[in-house]
């Protein structure tokens, strides 16, 4: 079996203490078989049966992590949304650009032109970039395509996508996005909860609500998301983002797996959602390209609060898929410590698509997800940025990505 060895550290990152406390283990080595960790420790406590020669892999001296979960992406879309980028440089809002004719809705109707085929190669594109920049696990939304038909072509596509790539995919449904124009308000929330979620809970795993002014009422996801549990489909919500639209609340009172950006969420929100062990979703790049205020993580930290780090995802207030830029984000913007980023972007986020049982940690029984950074330390890797930092790649033990592999692997790379 495979033994990582010549590590200068291995960061555990394992769910104790404080989110502070990585875990590290000072030339420490790794061993697994298949996809499983069998073992973890320092090089010289390697057990017996463990120490054969011949399948050695040397890490090159190089700082080890956990594979990255990126727990927030709207990964299949059509078109970009680059005029809006020149508008917000010019002082207009997110609520003005929308009411323009810009924002969801005008990736909505480039994603519904766009055929089958050229949003699978295009959403398998990204993901096999955000793979070299170490992330090994991607939730993906739907929510662009604002119809029964639509939304259920969106989840399918993930569902081929991934036969197509090596890092698990982890499906959510996201009608309430926005509000289609064809139909009324109340029409569709209905069809969200009688036709949408019924038919989508063999596609996907989370029912997501932007619960915001503008989008959708505390009053209408409460029916969403209750509609979903009766699917079976986990609450997750966008909230609080522009306003204090009271989704922290709701998702306490729901039990989400987590709420994202919260730039606004009030106190009382986030108290209730330290009670019932909801994750905090920090996404940095969206306060980044929206120009808004950034969060307090370190407030959410204080509370109590499990916070993540993710990237948001998006063509239009999030345009890029660069996990370590929002890990160095949430550490220049938001005050959380580069060890505090990094367990948010790999053991918090995965508590936060519910599969911290079996990844976003080094430890024994997990799949072997993990990262070779060339770097010395966690702070060194978050304050000096560069490209790309991960130098290798390997996804339930297997290698998918070196200093060799091109920037985009081709179709059928991870067969």
């Amino acid at each position: 079996m495979p033994i990582l060895v010549n590590v200068s550290t291995l960061v555990t990152c394992r769910d104790e203490g404080r989110q502070s406390d990585l875990h590290p283990v000072s030339g420490g080595a790794l061993v697994w078989t298949d996809d499983t960790i069998q073992w973890v420790g320092p090089k010289q406590d390697i057990p017996e049966r463990f120490r054969s020669d011949d399948q050695r892999v040397d890490a090159g001296g190089q700082l080890v992590v956990p594979g990255l979960v990126d727990c927030h992406t709207h990964l299949a879309f059509g078109g970009w949304r680059a005029d809006e980028f020149e508008m917000r440089c010019m002082g207009r809002t997110y609520q003005e650009i929308a009411q323009a004719g810009g924002g969801i809705l005008s990736t909505v109707t480039a994603t519904r032109t766009a055929s089958d085929e050229e949003l699978l190669d295009r959403a398998e594109e990204f993901v096999w970039q955000t793979i070299r920049l170490g992330v090994t696990t991607i939730e993906c939304k739907s929510g662009y395509g604002l119809s029964l038909e639509q939304e259920l072509r969106l989840l399918s596509i993930y569902r081929r996508l991934q036969d197509r790539v090596p890092v698990e995919l982890v499906p959510t449904l996201l009608a309430a996005h926005a509000v289609p124009p064809e139909v009324g308000r109340e029409k569709y929330v209905e069809i969200i909860c009688n036709e949408i979620i019924p038919q989508s809970a063999d596609l996907a795993e989370y029912c997501d609500v932007f619960v915001e002014e503008g989008a959708f009422t505390i009053d209408e996801a409460r029916r969403i998301l209750e509609a979903g549990l009766r699917h079976g489909l986990r609450p997750k919500l966008h909230a609080d983002q522009l306003t204090d639209s009271g989704g922290a609340r709701l998702a306490a009172e729901v039990g989400a797996a987590s709420a994202d950006h919260l730039e606004y969420a009030s106190e009382d929100g986030l108290a209730a959602m330290a009670d019932r062990g909801v994750v905090a979703v920090n996404l940095p790049l969206a306060t980044l390209y929206l120009r808004t205020p950034t969060p307090n993580a370190r407030a959410w930290l204080d509370a109590g609060l499990s916070v993540a780090v993710a990237t948001d995802f998006n063509p239009g207030s999030a345009p890029t898929y660069h996990m370590p830029l929002a890990m160095t984000l949430a550490c220049v913007q938001s005050g959380m410590t580069p060890a505090e980023a990094l367990k948010g972007a790999t053991i918090m986020a995965a508590k936060a698509i519910d599969r911290a049982d079996r990844i976003g940690s080094l430890e024994t029984g997990k799949r072997a997800d993990f990262v070779l950074v060339d770097a010395t330390s966690v702070n060194e890797w978050l304050y000096h940025f560069r490209p790309n930092a991960a130098s290798e790649v390997y996804v339930a033990g297997r290698r998918i990505a070196g200093p060799e592999t091109p920037h985009y692997a081709p179709r059928g790379r991870a067969t």
